[in-house]
């Protein structure tokens, strides 16, 4: 018996997907176990790359994550997973400094950059926060309202009134 699965690839992963199998890769490290996971998620997505944003995405997506980054994603996944609030010390573009209170709901990456998508309750609307500018995360152990990751990711395809 072959020691191999296979998998149909006329069934496309959702982004909501996707971002739940990158966010659980994200913190495993760079061991032999993270490194053969990585290579799976590569293989199942099977995209043929003609474009440099879906490279430059698909890269950081399959790339481990130094140990900072981890460490966040780690607290980030828990708190989804467990629906719990999550307080950020986040610095913005402008290099401003906010403690912010964040009702997380998915990650996700784009280009070369994690992102943490969630309610955000200091602008009282949907944020997202790049990883490499949170200086700190910790959970609040406050309950979040479930909320549905589709409705959080961007590019997807919104059901047509009848």
């Amino acid at each position: 018996m072959a020691n191999t699965a296979t998998h149909r690839n006329d069934s496309a992963l959702t982004a909501a997907e996707i971002a739940a199998l990158a966010l659980s890769l994200a913190h495993l490290g760079a061991g032999p176990q993270a490194a053969t996971a990585r290579r799976a998620l590569h293989s199942l997505l099977d995209i043929d790359v003609h474009d440099d944003v879906v490279a430059a995405t698909l890269a950081t997506l399959t790339a481990p994550l130094d140990a900072s980054t981890a460490d966040r994603a780690r607290v980030v996944a828990a708190a989804i997973s467990e629906h719990r609030v999550v307080r950020l010390c986040y610095g913005d573009a402008g290099a401003n400094v906010t403690i912010r209170e964040v009702e997380p709901v998915t990650c996700l990456v784009h280009r070369d950059h994690w992102y943490l998508v969630g309610w955000c309750r200091m602008r009282r609307g949907v944020r997202a926060f790049r990883f490499d500018r949170m200086l700190a995360v910790e959970s609040t152990g406050l309950p979040a309202r479930p909320r549905r990751v589709e409705r959080y990711l961007p590019f997807q395809r919104r059901a047509v009134p009848a």
